[in-house]
């Protein structure tokens, strides 16, 4: 450690993603410039956003993102997500049966998603935690060393602070979580999304299309204008080619799983392809350390919910941070960290037991599945009550809500 006496705050989040950027707004919207965070990531010294995906943002994500005060700076490019389709196919089927739908709103005026393209979310958080004076520092967590009723942290600037909490919000490959010492355990799906943004000729009228695929599921995502973001599963070899084909045959593949509802399409956006996978950290707390979002769980992208899970961990983390400076109470001890794990860890488990289980009834080429599943799919579409609990689930609407989740300040 540098013998330069520490800078002293109140957390230290390691990450500027959603979830790190979330939380650090959440505590300094609900704990005032006398709480003191600090937010570091090497991505920080960009001006904007490059990223070029989309997200799917359940109505409870929303929830939050309009108590901290950023859903007004994005609400313009967030595209409503007002109906979903579901059909179950084979590759080369002429016609795809439409199995379930999805539609309304889980409140009056409320629909149960919105997609919103990634780089503008995430520079309204920036310009968000920049107008509450959170400390913004583009350099990285290189360690920590466990002091009395504190954590000493050492970036990679060369500069050291001395925190009552660190939060790794670091993203599926966490370095912090790494060094806590905390291991993963799930496994990886040998499959990966094909990620890319598609324009056409006609409007999609907020309706989102999930085709289940053998390969896995073809989601069509809207966004704002005529166009869609589309999560494209296949297995992993197969995805890597399918991206490096020369452009007139990705079209050709491209259309053969989107079809012509829309009329003419063209791939508009970089293609990327992500492996898949479900790992889980074993513990999501240690001394003075918690982790959010991909830090802490990665689940398969089947139901939309990676994200939101992540923002429900933010959600949850703060509540507990905040009740306990409200109270005088150490926001880092051992109390506190574990009312936040046992408040997630249920949750999190429960999600990756469902997507997995989907993942594998869905990405087969078994006859006898399919029958059973559409059968499946048949009975819900048929039980307007448990299509309701679906769409709440989904929107995040079930189990211990945290206040931010409902849209309430901490």
């Amino acid at each position: 450690m540098s013998g330069a006496k520490p800078e002293k705050r109140d957390v230290v989040v390691g990450g500027a993603g959603f979830a790190g950027l979330a939380l650090a707004i959440a505590l300094g919207e609900a704990l005032g410039d006398a709480f003191a965070v600090t937010v570091v990531d090497p991505a920080l010294k960009h001006e904007s956003s490059k990223d070029p995906r989309a997200t799917a943002i359940a109505a409870a994500a929303r929830r939050l993102f309009e108590a901290i005060g950023v859903w007004p700076a994005v609400e313009a490019q967030a595209q409503p997500m007002l109906d979903m389709v579901v059909t179950d196919s084979k590759l080369d089927d002429a016609v795809r049966p439409t199995f379930l739908t999805f539609g309304g709103e889980v409140e009056e005026g409320e629909p149960f998603a919105h997609m919103v393209e990634n780089r503008y979310l995430i520079d309204a958080l920036v310009a968000k935690a920049k107008a509450l004076g959170i400390d913004l520092r583009a350099t990285a967590v290189t360690g920590f060393e466990h002091a009395p009723n504190a954590i000493a942290v050492t970036l990679a600037d060369g500069a050291t602070l001395s925190a009552r909490l660190l939060v790794g919000a670091d993203g599926a490959r966490s370095l912090i979580r790494e060094q806590a010492g905390i291991v993963t355990h799930g496994w990886n799906y040998g499959q990966s999304a094909i990620v890319t943004t598609v324009g056409h000729e006609r409007d999609h009228e907020g309706c989102a299309e999930e085709h289940f695929l053998p390969a896995g599921p073809f989601a069509i995502l809207p966004l704002t204008g005529k166009r869609s973001s589309i999560v494209w599963t296949e297995s992993t070899k197969e995805a890597e080619r399918i991206v490096a084909l020369p452009d007139d045959e990705f079209h050709a593949e491209l259309e053969k799983r989107f079809g012509l509802r829309l009329g003419e399409i063209e791939a508009i956006g970089p293609r990327r392809a992500f492996p898949l996978g479900l790992h889980t950290a074993r513990s999501f707390i240690a001394e003075r350390l918690a982790l959010v979002g991909d830090a802490a769980h990665i689940i398969h992208p089947i139901a939309g919910q990676g994200l939101n899970m992540g923002l429900r961990d933010v959600a949850a983390l703060a509540e507990a941070v905040a009740d306990a400076a409200r109270l005088g109470l150490d926001i880092g001890s051992g109390d506190v960290l574990e009312r936040y794990q046992r408040w997630r860890r249920f949750d999190t488990a429960m999600m990756g037991v469902a997507t997995d289980g989907l993942n594998r009834l869905f990405s087969n080429r078994s006859d006898v599945l399919r029958l059973v599943r559409d059968i499946g799919l048949g009975l819900v579409e048929r039980a307007p009550a448990l299509k309701r609990l679906f769409i709440r689930e989904a929107a995040g609407f079930t189990g211990e809500v945290p206040k931010l989740m409902r849209g309430e300040a901490l």
